[in-house]
């Protein structure tokens, strides 16, 4: 068993924007303002027990259509608790976001990205999907005192490891006690080796799902952690 470590979270918000934006080898959706001219294009999510039409743009993750690796996490992930907040951690145009709040209309759903055009996007397809519960904000405007019951997330891997691995123990320390975290990575983009790390930061992680590659993570939170955020 691993030791869980005494951990103080940087200001995380702040640190994602900058480092981001100083990296050019970072893909172009995770700039905050993208350069790409906007070009508005209809997307259509598909699930067993719902379909939504949604919009997505130049600039922004999977412009062409819902990832495949968003969609085996809506289809295989468990379903959202009934109540409480949950978060989905890089939303892109929303359809993690929009599917959970529809499934559970009692909670409270944020999409948070670093992606102006993303969040608008998000906020729209929400809104035209009935989704109400649906909270669109960029990381920093997340009030500080949120805990979450779960979060969902297709995580940024591309940004790298320097930047992923504190991001995701920023935001996985809001988790509360007997929440969980499904995060969903394929196994070429190191979805094991980010399982062996999170373990070792304290996190309990298992594999719950896989197929063709990918992973679904489920994280739980760490047992004792510094609380002083």
């Amino acid at each position: 068993m691993t030791t869980p470590r005494s951990h103080t979270s940087p200001a995380l918000p702040i640190l994602y924007r900058a480092t981001v934006a100083d990296n050019p080898r970072v893909p172009h959706y995770f700039d905050r303002e993208p350069q790409a001219a906007s070009q508005p294009r209809p997307v259509t999510l598909r699930l067993p027990d719902l379909e939504v039409r949604l919009t997505s743009d130049h600039g922004v993750f999977a412009r062409g259509g819902v990832d495949r690796g968003t969609l085996f996490l809506l289809r295989r992930g468990p379903a959202p608790p009934p109540s409480g907040e949950v978060l989905d951690l890089g939303c892109g145009y929303g359809p993690i976001a929009i599917t959970q709040a529809l499934r559970s209309p009692t909670t409270r759903v944020w999409a948070v990205d670093i992606n102006g055009r993303a969040l608008e996007l998000a906020a729209r397809n929400a809104a035209s999907a009935g989704a109400a519960n649906v909270v669109a904000i960029a990381p920093e405007d997340v009030p500080t005192g949120i805990r979450f019951s779960a979060i969902y997330s297709n995580p940024p891997v591309r940004i790298g490891l320097a930047m992923l691995h504190p991001l995701l123990v920023e935001w996985l320390d809001r988790l509360l006690p007997g929440g969980a975290a499904y995060l969903v990575v394929h196994r070429h983009l190191g979805s094991d080796s980010l399982a062996r790390w999170l373990a070792g930061e304290g996190f309990a992680t298992e594999r719950v799902a896989s197929h063709d590659g990918y992973r679904i993570l489920r994280v739980q939170p760490r047992t004792a952690v510094e609380d002083d955020r």
